[in-house]
């Protein structure tokens, strides 16, 4: 089997070194034990092997005395990739990267390279909204008044996610050390029921998806403005100028754009905003100016007025007109009773990092956390796209999942144990379930009593400010339902609720009661934006995702990737993942992310195997020395920007 480890060339532009692998060996059959396979890592580990030589363990690599063997019982390795190097706690440096490995017909393995600044950084899928919360950290802005020049932004230049008609999360982590919040989260309307969507044969339409009763009540004009008004340092109508003249004067056309909007052509095509998307039946053309002047004027109301011209004034007038008009439930009153809400983040922490991630009903903070400390009960991860590195991370994530579907929700309605999830005791007990072959989750847990088209951006300032925010409409272009009195479409986030508890929702996820539909309830999310600290305490890695539940297992992916295995941000974000969700209970990878030899193993392990729809796409900045590296996901568009 083939397999080839390259360093990439940094920035500067030295020269990429390709080296032989030929000191990789190769076990293919089920005699080999993991417990073997982790012994060969600690020695590659403890002499600093692999084409690098020592130089590559860098200082921050783990002595050899603290890494005991592990105690897994026997399965099979193949296409060993970067061995794992844990930095020693304490360490103030940026742990040295380690080039990776991946299968040689894995397609992104030369994704593109990150961008590099010295002073400050933002990632996101619009470079342009990226280049808003620049131009606004330049004029004075902090890292939070850049998250919110990109989330309004980011409704100009990238319906299909961003949004002003939706909701989201952010995660803040201050340089002097404070850390918030904010959860603008989408909400029930009033006139909503458990049973809406229930026909009376007993089935589940697709009215939670497409159309007015679709729609929960938008938290993300809310939410960006308080963020603002607490953090911030400039007011509300200098960051939003820059969104403001992206709608007014318009921007070119990129196929990416056009693209986006034809493939949402049913979904667009039987509501207002055809006339502006699709004028002529067809998408906008590549390379011509696409402008909106009904935007431009509600950005400007926003600006001038702040969130109560959303809410309570004329945008609100003409969100409630829509609804009506179109059959919808929302009303003036829904609107006006909308506040966003300051929680405090979760913090955990996983082989010697910080990490600061958002409690419910962010689902993805938890599961995360709880996924991260049953990995860390393994002294250290095998080798990366090994069987035993399949069979411990789907495992970890199989029971995260498990507790995630059947135990959050609205912390409003619903008591969730948050201690308890993200207890590394509890993580122990989770770990024991893990035996040597996979288990169903069946077995796991008897009865059980995100949306694909979400959006994640990454901010670091130059004070070290450090915003991670993940906004959505759910599905792609939400409901498909547009305001044409203010230019913007809404949300279909009602299907995050459970319409019928055992049935799956529109990304296959099953849940209990806890997530039931009730009047001003929030609904359960897979977002995970997320800030990981260094060992000194500095921000090391801001990073979130799209992608529906695969939010949670390839946000997790990019931290493992970055710590476990040292790898740089590029190869972080491009490397192969795999994703197991509990129910439907299958291991998902990625084409080609998995070797042949593997498959055949986990299949003779028990896994039900199932290629695709393993992979939502992420953004990140990563600290480097003398700077931050951004980098867009190279399953995903969008650009990093930095000065």
């Amino acid at each position: 089997m083939n397999t080839h480890r390259k360093e990439r060339a940094p920035s500067n532009g030295a020269i990429a070194r390709w080296c032989d692998p030929s000191w990789v060996r190769h076990p293919h059959t089920l005699a080999a034990t993991l417990a073997a396979t982790l012994a060969a890592t600690l020695v590659a580990v403890a002499l600093g092997t692999g084409c690098h030589g020592p130089a590559a363990r860098g200082p921050s690599a783990v002595a050899p005395s603290t890494l005991a063997p592990s105690t897994l019982a026997p399965s099979t390795l193949a296409a060993p990739g970067v061995a794992p190097a844990n930095p020693a706690p304490g360490a103030g440096a940026v742990p040295a990267r380690v080039a990776a490995v991946f299968p040689a017909d894995w397609w992104p393995h030369d994704g593109r390279p990150p961008t590099v600044a010295p002073h400050a950084m933002i990632a996101s899928n619009s470079a342009l909204a990226s280049a808003a919360g620049v131009d606004v950290m330049r004029a004075g802005g902090n890292a939070v008044d850049a998250a919110v020049a990109v989330g309004f932004a980011l409704s100009v230049t990238y319906p299909e996610a961003g949004n002003i008609g939706g909701g989201g999360f952010m995660v803040i982590r201050m340089a002097d050390g404070r850390v918030a919040s904010f959860d603008y989260r989408e909400v029930a309307p009033l006139a909503a029921t458990a049973t809406m969507y229930a026909h009376a044969d007993g089935t589940i339409g697709t009215e939670s998806v497409v159309g007015p009763l679709a729609v929960g009540v938008p938290g993300a004009v809310a939410g960006l403005a308080a963020a603002s008004k607490e953090f911030g340092r400039l007011p509300l109508r200098d960051v939003l100028a820059p969104a403001i003249r992206l709608a007014r004067d318009g921007f070119v056309v990129d196929s990416a754009f056009s693209r986006s909007i034809s493939n949402a052509h049913r979904r667009i095509g039987p509501f207002a905003g055809a006339s502006v998307f699709l004028p002529a039946g067809e998408a906008p053309a590549i390379g011509s100016r696409f402008t909106q002047p009904t935007l431009a004027r509600t950005l400007a109301l926003i600006a001038e007025q702040g969130p109560d011209a959303f809410y309570r004034g004329p945008i609100a007038a003409a969100i409630a007109d829509e609804m009506h008009g179109d059959g919808g439930i929302i009303t003036r009153e829904d609107l006006a009773r909308y506040t966003p809400v300051r929680r405090t983040p979760l913090t955990g922490t996983y082989r010697g990092y910080t990490l600061i991630a958002m409690p419910p009903p962010s689902s993805g903070g938890i599961t995360i956390i709880e996924a991260l400390n049953i990995l860390e009960t393994y002294p250290v991860l095998p080798p990366f796209g090994s069987t035993a590195y399949a069979h411990i991370v789907s495992d970890a994530y199989q029971r995260a999942f498990i507790d995630r579907n059947g135990k959050l929700g609205d912390p409003a309605f619903v008591s969730v144990p948050v201690a308890k999830l993200t207890d590394k005791r509890y993580a122990r007990e989770v770990r024991s379930t893990i035996a040597d072959r996979a288990q169903p989750t069946s077995r796991l847990v008897p009865t059980l009593a995100e949306g694909s088209e979400t959006t994640h951006y990454s901010v670091v300032d130059a004070d070290g400010n450090a915003v991670a925010t993940t906004t959505t409409l759910n599905g792609l272009y939400g409901s498909g339902v547009y305001v044409r009195g203010a230019g913007f479409f809404l949300n279909d986030e009602m299907d995050d609720f459970v319409a019928h508890p055992g049935v799956p929702n529109q990304y296959g996820l099953v849940e209990g009661p806890q997530n039931a539909i009730a009047p001003g309830k929030r609904m359960l999310s897979a977002m995970a934006p997320t800030i990981v600290l260094d060992p000194a305490g500095q921000v090391f890695l801001v990073v979130g995702g799209r992608g529906g539940p695969r939010i949670v297992t390839s946000t997790a992916a990019v931290i493992i990737n970055a710590i476990d295995y040292r790898m740089d941000l590029a190869d972080a974000l491009a490397a192969p993942r795999i994703h197991h969700q509990a129910l439907p209970d299958s291991l998902r990878y990625e084409q080609h992310g998995l070797t042949p030899a593997v498959r055949d193993s986990l299949t003779a392990l028990g896994y039900a195997l199932a290629e695709g729809q393993a992979a939502g796409t992420c953004t990140a900045v990563m600290r480097v020395p003398g700077g931050y590296q951004g980098a867009i996901d190279p399953r995903a568009t969008g650009g990093a920007v930095g000065y």
